[in-house]
């Protein structure tokens, strides 16, 4: 089970990666256009904004890289504490933006959570 938990916990932080690439050098290109059906303009006018979503993003991966590879006990209470984290952020996303955020980023959170305290 430990090594499913950490199959998943690896590829939420992927995830978040890629998020952070679209938010902060794609946004105005057509795959970041795309994530949202943005024009140019719109684009445009919430890059700033994106590219401050895309840096957190990048450090929610961080923080469960971090997790992966520390010793435990630490190990395991980052990767709870960073997966705790994405939850509440696709929660919270998904109830401000966009519903597909629950099942984009939250769910995939949940099952990490899930997994990594199942493998305790």
């Amino acid at each position: 089970m430990e090594t499913v938990a950490d199959v998943l916990v690896g590829l939420v932080a992927a995830l978040h990666v890629y998020i952070l690439v679209m938010e902060m050098f794609l946004w105005e290109r057509k795959p970041g256009r795309g994530l949202h059906g943005f024009d140019p303009e719109m684009a445009r006018a919430t890059a700033p904004m994106a590219a401050n979503q895309g840096l957190y993003n990048g450090f929610l991966a961080a923080g469960l890289v971090w997790g992966l590879v520390a010793d435990d006990p630490t190990g395991f209470r980052v990767r709870v504490f960073f997966l705790v984290c994405v939850v509440i952020a696709g929660v919270y996303g998904a109830v401000t933006a966009n519903r597909r955020i629950l099942f984009a980023q939250a769910l995939p959170g949940a099952l990490a959570l899930a997994a990594v305290l199942a493998a305790r």
